[in-house]
């Protein structure tokens, strides 16, 4: 099953889609009760938001062997785990917007995991039972910033900087979410490509980590990392990520200075 968010005259609101058409979603996506409710239209009519509204998206670093490399950093003995704020936060077709604080800004393509119940202190066995479902993110990130600062609180926090879409897939398997092709296009050039089983570390490892930290709320994001072939974003540029299974979360991009 794919949900969505979509703008509707009354405001934002949870959809089902199937086939090319959409549903109001009957029920609570994070209640664990949801079905399809009435029919809306074809899909192609609407106005797409990002497919949840999270209390706190939680990113991993140098979660990829060859982007660690390509960083010149060492892959950490544990997750290296940051915080991106909900106004990051935006949706399919929505511009990416460069600040002029930065001269390097570049898309990172992930695997973005949505947590479907709350959960503190999560044994790795019992990880998928937390998981509402997966989509595609982009960890946008002011390279020169992010060196500069020594932390990356700023030039991964932007307004913007976590586009997120276009839907949350909820019918896939643990073993398809671990063995799924992610790419990443700048006007429809290939920039990343790889597979979510390069991972250093797993999604269940992941969430037993992180929930051993901070409680996981339904609606909250993880980003699960990025791999090699970074690179810059210019205005008038077009960026996709493609992930197998989920679909394809593209964003234009702007100036603001």
């Amino acid at each position: 099953m794919r949900i969505g968010r979509i703008l509707t005259e009354s405001g934002p609101q949870f959809v089902i889609i199937e086939d090319d058409q959409l549903y109001t979603l009957s029920g609570d996506p994070f209640q664990g009760q949801f079905a399809p409710g009435d029919p809306l239209g074809p899909m192609a009519a609407a106005t797409w938001l990002a497919p949840c509204v999270p209390s706190k998206i939680v990113a991993v670093g140098r979660n990829y062997v060859e982007h660690a490399r390509e960083q010149e950093a060492e892959v950490p003995p544990e997750p290296l785990i940051f915080l991106k704020p909900p106004s990051a936060v935006i949706g399919p077709g929505s511009p990416i917007r460069l600040p002029p604080q930065s001269r390097q800004v570049e898309h990172e393509a992930e695997l973005a995991v949505v947590i479907g119940r709350r959960g503190k202190n999560i044994p790795e066995h019992e990880a998928w039972a937390y998981v509402l479902g997966v989509t595609c993110g982009n960890d946008v990130t002011a390279r020169d910033l992010q060196r500069r600062d020594g932390q990356w609180t700023r030039s991964k926090g932007f307004d913007t900087f976590c586009p997120l879409g276009p839907w949350i897939v909820t019918h896939l398997s643990p073993e398809e979410i671990c063995n799924a092709e992610i790419i990443c296009r700048v006007n429809s050039e290939v920039r990343q490509r790889a597979n979510t089983h390069e991972m250093v570390f797993s999604v269940p490892t992941l969430i037993a980590y992180i929930s051993s930290v901070m409680t996981l709320e339904p609606g909250d994001v993880i980003l699960t990392g990025t791999p090699a072939g970074v690179g810059p974003l210019r205005p008038g540029d077009w960026v996709e990520v493609e992930i197998q299974g989920i679909g394809v979360l593209k964003n234009p991009v702007e100036g603001t200075g």
